[in-house]
C-alpha cells in the first residue's frame, strides 16, 4: 500500500510569539511526505483540549519536548501501516491512544499536528491542493477575510481597549483579491489616522494596532474613519465585526472594563452592543460574553441573533457536546472553528457539520501564536465556511493565510466564487 504511514517524526520550533511549538513530518511508504505545524492561543478557553507543556526551566516551562517525544514514540509506534487516506482511522487511532476527554495524556498540541500533517501527505500522494482533497470538486468558495485591525486585550498586554479585537470584513469586494486589497488599504488608513492623533502604531499579536483609546468605541470611530478615508462605504462595502474575548475580563460575575473604569453584568454588557449594533455597521460579534455564562449567552442572542452573527468561541472550543448543547438552548447562530481547540482534524470538521446541521453559521479561525502552516486556508475553502479570521494584512504568519487563498483563486480560475456578502452557493453539509 503506497499511501500507507511509513515514518512521522516531530521537532520543536517557534511560534509567532517565540514560544515552542509541535511541527510534524510524515512520510508515506511511496515517499511522500506531509508537514504541518500548530499554533497556540493567548486567550485560551478553560474548556479547549489541554495543549501539553514541559513546565521545566527550558523556554521558561513553555517547551513542548514531552509532546514531541509523544509524536515519535507513542503516536508513531499506533499509526505506522495505517492508509493516509484514512484520515478516520489515523485520528481514532490516536484518540484511542490518548484515552483522555481533553487529550491530557498526549496533548493536542502533539495529536493535531499528526492529523494535518497526515491529510497534506494525503494530498500530496494523491497529486491534489490540499483544499480540493479535503473538500472535493465542488470546493470553489473563498471566504470573506476578517482583518483584525486593531487590538485589545491579552493580545495587546492590556495597553488598549478591553475588547481584544477590531475586525473589518470587505464584503462588497468582487473577489477574494480585491477583498484583500481593500483591507490592507483601509489598515494603512487606520496608521495614518492614528500617527496623525497622537497615538502608537505598533502592532498586536495578531498585527492589529494598539492605541492606548480612552472609550472601547473610539475603536469603531476611528475604523470608520479609516473605511471612508480609505474611498469605501462602511455598511455597504465594508461592515465591522468584534471579539471582545469576554472571558478574560470576566470575573466574580461581573465584566470589568478597565478602559472606562467599570464593572457591569451580562446586561449592561448586552445594552452596550446593542447600541453599538444601531450606531455601527457591525455584522458579526464573537465571545460577547464569558465561556460558561450561558444564561446571558441567551439574552445576547434573542437581543441581537436576528440581526447579526452571534458567534461562539471559548464556550464551545469546537468541541461537538458544546455546540450540541448551544444549539438546544439557541445560545448563537455560529461557532468559531480552531482545531488546535480539540485536536484532530475529523474532530474539526465534525464540529463544522453539526453547526451547518443547525443552520449556523461556522468561521475558521488562526490563533494569536501561530506559525507559516497555511492549512487554514484550504480548510476555509474545503468547508465551505465563508468567512476566515486570520489577523490583520501584517506580519508574515497572518498574511501567508491570505497568500495562499490568492493561491487558490488563481488555480480555481472562473470557477472561483467570492463569498461577500450573500451565501452564493448552498452551504456545505
Amino acid at each position: 500500500m503506497k499511501t500507507a504511514i511509513h515514518s512521522v517524526h516531530a521537532r520543536e520550533i517557534l511560534d509567532s510569539r517565540g514560544n515552542p511549538t509541535v511541527e510534524v513530518d510524515v512520510r508515506l511508504k511511496d515517499g511522500t511526505m506531509g508537514r504541518a505545524s500548530v499554533p497556540s492561543g493567548a486567550s485560551t478557553g478553560i474548556h479547549e483540549a489541554v495543549e501539553l507543556r514541559d513546565n521545566t526551566c527550558r523556554y521558561r516551562g513553555t517547551g513542548v519536548a514531552r509532546a514531541v517525544n509523544h509524536v515519535d514514540v507513542d503516536i508513531a509506534s499506533a499509526i505506522l501501516g495505517i492508509d493516509a487516506l484514512n484520515q478516520t482511522l489515523v485520528d481514532k487511532a490516536m484518540l484511542e491512544l490518548d484515552g483522555t476527554p481533553n487529550k491530557s495524556k498526549l496533548g493536542a498540541n502533539a495529536i493535531l499536528g499528526v492529523s494535518l500533517a497526515v491529510a497534506r501527505a494525503g494530498a500530496n500522494a494523491c497529486n491534489m491542493p490540499l483544499f480540493r482533497y479535503l473538500g472535493g470538486t465542488t470546493a470553489c468558495r473563498l471566504p470573506v477575510p476578517m482583518f483584525n485591525i486593531l487590538n485589545g486585550g491579552v493580545h495587546a498586554n492590556w495597553q488598549g481597549t478591553d475588547i481584544q479585537e477590531f475586525m473589518i470584513a470587505p464584503v462588497g469586494a468582487p473577489s477574494f483579491k480585491e477583498a484583500l486589497r481593500w483591507g490592507a488599504e483601509i489598515y494603512h488608513y487606520l496608521k495614518k489616522l492614528l500617527h496623525d492623533e497622537g497615538y502608537s502604531v505598533n502592532v498586536g499579536d495578531e498585527g492589529g494596532f494598539v492605541p492606548a483609546l480612552k472609550r472601547n468605541a473610539d475603536a469603531l470611530e476611528f475604523i470608520v474613519k479609516a473605511i471612508e478615508g480609505a474611498g469605501y462605504r462602511p455598511g455597504e462595502d465594508v461592515v465591522l465585526a468584534i471579539d471582545p474575548a469576554s472571558s478574560s475580563f470576566y470575573e466574580d460575575g461581573f465584566y470589568h472594563l478597565h478602559t472606562e473604569n467599570r464593572k457591569v453584568e451580562a446586561v449592561e454588557m448586552i445594552a452596550m452592543y446593542a447600541a453599538w449594533v444601531d450606531n455601527y455597521p457591525i455584522s458579526l460579534l464573537e465571545d460577547g460574553l464569558a465561556e460558561d455564562d450561558w444564561d446571558g449567552w441567551k439574552l445576547l442572542n434573542q437581543k441581537l441573533g436576528h440581526k447579526i452573527e452571534i458567534v461562539g468561541d471559548d464556550i464551545f472550543v469546537t468541541n461537538v457536546e458544546r455546540i450540541a448543547r448551544g444549539i438546544k438552548e439557541n445560545i448563537a447562530n455560529a461557532v468559531l472553528i480552531k482545531p488546535n481547540q480539540i485536536g484532530t482534524l475529523t474532530e474539526t470538521i465534525a464540529a463544522v457539520r453539526m453547526a451547518y446541521g443547525a443552520d449556523w453559521s461556522a468561521m475558521v479561525s488562526h490563533r494569536s501564536g501561530e506559525t507559516t502552516d497555511s492549512f487554514i486556508a484550504d480548510f476555509a475553502v474545503a468547508l465551505d465556511t465563508g468567512h476566515l479570521k486570520t489577523g490583520a494584512p501584517c506580519r508574515g504568519e497572518r498574511v501567508e493565510k491570505y497568500n495562499q487563498l490568492l493561491r487558490i483563486e488563481e488555480l480555481l480560475g472562473e470557477s472561483a466564487i467570492f463569498a461577500g456578502r450573500r451565501n452564493v452557493l448552498p452551504r456545505a453539509s
